[in-house]
């Protein structure tokens, strides 16, 4: 992991935390939500104010995250909405932070000026001990104060206010107007300058857990069901009619179908679509050659030579992917790639949706050999991967994100994801589905309900 760490892929973008204010407010707002302190005088945060360092400290990496749910986070400074959420237990968490600091940015601001925020993301549930209590949660809202009570002591100098000037007798009465000045001392006037929270709850229908080895819950859909790529023998009775696992392949494309939650690379991005089926078929050759030596700064000329000389070792998916190439450049036959083949998931990605980004999560766990979009969707599943890979491609992985991710992160998103890459554009009308999606390899899935 010391490639991924050095080169920025892992543990990036997090808020330092070096100076002797900083560490004490962090330290008070431990003490405050868990009763712990930590002893170290420079660490890293992510949004949520996880530290691994800190993690590492007190001997427990889940200290703001007991049991997995009802997440704690602590805010020193808004230079956190822009780090990465570490752990993540469930895929919605880091998007609901970053909205809550989003529509309370200038009170925050004010707020973490002179003090922490603590604060808790709370579910309708404190456990998830069986797969079943996940259809418990519904919506998260977010409880958060500082460590010194500003929010709650603004409300209740705003309410002494408020009494103040509509009782007859509030002229008159010393010990509310002592009450008064005793908390404008802390919390500041209240009348000009408001100190107050936006009351948040999120809606949580459909997300990624990391619970039970891994499951997509797609509730709010006109077709739900659950997706447990690594098995779902263990799951139990489920509230939901449809639970699949990664075997069941067809059932998958079917339901992605069903519900319009995906359309092909070649429908969505016509102009760059060979270029990133490409991409993907040079992730798949480093996967089935990743012993031949070092791969680091191999040029296009060196994996064409490379395919060349082991195309008896290429799996099927590399085949199919370039025959796609093919047809789509050159007008030569199109194959038909149906979702019982191994490259069927390789030649999609999620339609515009408010659920893209998890179906892109999906689509990367459903298509494994594709380093870089595991790296973009699903961050979690990439540093497990990682760390069981050959070293080859491990140094090619990395070298080429370094080199063609990291540069531009929101081109490369736009370019494969579009819809799904974050921009401040409104939502744009999705395309009608033309002659590509009723003719072309993926007819026979459409056909075969």
């Amino acid at each position: 992991m010391n490639r991924l760490i050095r080169h920025g892929l892992m543990f990036g973008n997090l808020f330092h935390v070096s100076s002797p204010a900083l560490v004490e407010r962090y330290n008070r707002a431990l003490h405050h939500l868990t009763g712990k302190r930590t002893t170290l005088t420079d660490f890293h945060i992510d949004i949520s104010g996880y530290s691994p360092e800190v993690g590492d400290d007190l001997g427990d990496h889940a200290y703001l995250n007991h049991q997995g749910v009802n997440r704690q986070f602590i805010l020193l400074s808004m230079e956190q909405r822009t780090a990465p959420l570490l752990n993540m237990k469930f895929s919605t968490s880091r998007a609901i932070l970053q909205d809550f600091i989003a529509e309370n940015e200038a009170q925050l601001f004010a707020l973490t000026a002179r003090d922490a925020v603590a604060g808790e993301m709370v579910n309708s549930v404190y456990d998830v001990t069986t797969p079943a209590r996940l259809f418990d949660i519904r919506r998260v809202e977010i409880e958060a104060d500082t460590t010194a009570g500003t929010v709650k002591d603004a409300e209740k100098l705003g309410a002494m206010v408020d009494r103040f000037k509509t009782e007859p007798d509030g002229w008159f009465d010393d010990v509310l107007i002592a009450d008064m000045i005793t908390l404008a001392g802390k919390t500041g006037d209240v009348v000009r300058n408001p100190v107050r929270l936006k009351q948040m709850g999120f809606d949580q229908r459909n997300f990624w857990t990391a619970h039970f080895g891994g499951l997509y819950v797609f509730q709010d859909l006109d077709h739900p069901a659950v997706i447990a790529p690594s098995g779902k023998d263990h799951l139990g009775d489920l509230p939901i009619k449809y639970t699949f696992d990664g075997h069941d392949r067809n059932q998958i494309a079917k339901f992605f179908e069903y519900n319009d939650l995906t359309e092909t690379i070649v429908e969505g991005r016509k102009d760059h679509a060979a270029a990133i089926l490409r991409q993907k078929m040079d992730f798949i050759l480093v996967d089935a050659v990743a012993d031949q030596g070092d791969l680091s700064g191999a040029t296009r000329a060196d994996m064409r030579r490379l395919a060349r000389t082991h195309r008896d070792r290429l799996p099927e998916e590399f085949h199919a992917l370039n025959a796609l190439v093919n047809w789509a450049e050159n007008g030569g036959k199109w194959p038909r790639i149906t979702s019982d083949h191994p490259a069927y998931f390789y030649t999609l990605r999620a339609s515009d949706t408010k659920d893209a980004g998890l179906v892109n999560m999906l689509l990367a766990e459903l298509a494994p050999k594709d380093g870089r979009q595991m790296f973009i969707c699903h961050k979690e599943l990439f540093y497990a991967t990682y760390a069981r890979w050959p070293e080859a491609k491990k140094a090619y992985v990395v070298d080429f994100l370094v080199a063609e991710y990291q540069v531009d992160k929101a081109g490369a998103r736009d370019t494969l994801f579009g819809h799904d890459a974050p921009m401040e554009d409104p939502v744009r009308d999705r395309p009608e589905r033309d002659l590509i999606a009723r003719v072309g390899p993926w007819g026979a899935v459409r056909g075969n309900r």
